[in-house]
């Protein structure tokens, strides 16, 4: 067993904003919308499983296999979660809170937190994954329920073209000892520009409190992820792309960790003069 010291902060904004408007331009909420939360307590020696996965795509128009025209935005967001131990003794604590309707900076339309406590008995261990991913402008796919971009070839557009995703993923392997926590949170829907997309996410991994070794004992990665295009607002390259960005930032570490902790953050939007 060898012992490793690991306290990563890694904290990553992107703020993509042109002038007087560029970037995201969020759909705005349909006249129907939804509020649905889930709370989950367990407190189990034994098996358990776990699965929750979220899927919503949402256009300012119709959602059609077809490039967008002027005006028309579509944004996507796909969660998923999943947890397993073969025995041991779990304690989970989780939340998970979806509304479909207009948000404004600071709060969000999907919001998902959970702390996990888990010790082996008998050489069980655990094993867990959760991954978010947004994407907003483009034309629709159905490829894993996340849009894909291609720019309109109309004539003329309110606002400048884009193309968006954004991904945020960790995974637990062969843990026998730990505690963590996870928060998620996505923002797709807006009444009007001056609201930014954003994704954030956070895991924070420390030894089991009652475990008395001091260190966690398994394997702990994470995976955050961006690729962004971007047109500006000129009438002669509203619809070509004059931008792109994609960012990939990895870490994994394994056998007895004191800590473990990963942050990442992304907003974009319009900026408005």
């Amino acid at each position: 067993m060898f012992w490793i010291r690991i306290a990563v902060i890694a904290v990553m904004a992107l703020f993509l904003v042109s002038s007087p408007i560029g970037a995201d331009f969020l759909p705005n909420a349909t006249p129907e919308n939804q509020q649905i939360s889930i709370t989950t307590l367990i407190d189990v020696i034994g098996y358990v499983s776990t699965d929750t996965s979220f899927d919503w795509t949402i256009s300012s128009g119709t959602l059609e296999d077809r490039i967008f025209g002027p005006n028309e935005t579509m944004a996507s967001l796909l969660y998923k979660d999943s947890l397993m131990t073969n025995g041991g003794h779990l304690m989970l604590s989780s939340s998970l809170d979806f509304d479909s309707r207009n948000q404004t900076k600071g709060l969000y339309n999907f919001e998902t937190d959970k702390v996990v406590t888990y010790e082996s008995i008998d050489g069980s261990h655990l094993i867990a994954d959760e991954s978010l991913v947004i994407n907003s402008g483009g034309n629709y796919s159905d490829t894993n329920g996340i849009g894909r971009c291609v720019f309109s070839s109309g004539s003329s557009a309110t606002v400048p073209a884009f193309c968006n995703t954004v991904r945020a993923r960790s995974s637990l392997i062969n843990v026998n000892s730990a505690q963590y926590s996870t928060s998620a949170k996505a923002r797709i829907v807006a009444a009007d520009g001056s609201v930014p997309s954003a994704l954030s996410y956070q895991i924070d991994l420390t030894p089991n409190p009652v475990s008395g070794l001091g260190y966690a004992i398994g394997t702990v990665a994470t995976e955050f992820s961006a690729d962004i295009m971007e047109a500006r607002d000129d009438g002669a390259s509203w619809n070509r792309t004059s931008a792109t960005n994609s960012m990939k930032d990895k870490a994994k570490v394994s056998g007895g960790i004191v800590k473990f902790s990963k942050a990442f953050d992304y907003q974009s939007g319009l900026s408005v003069t």
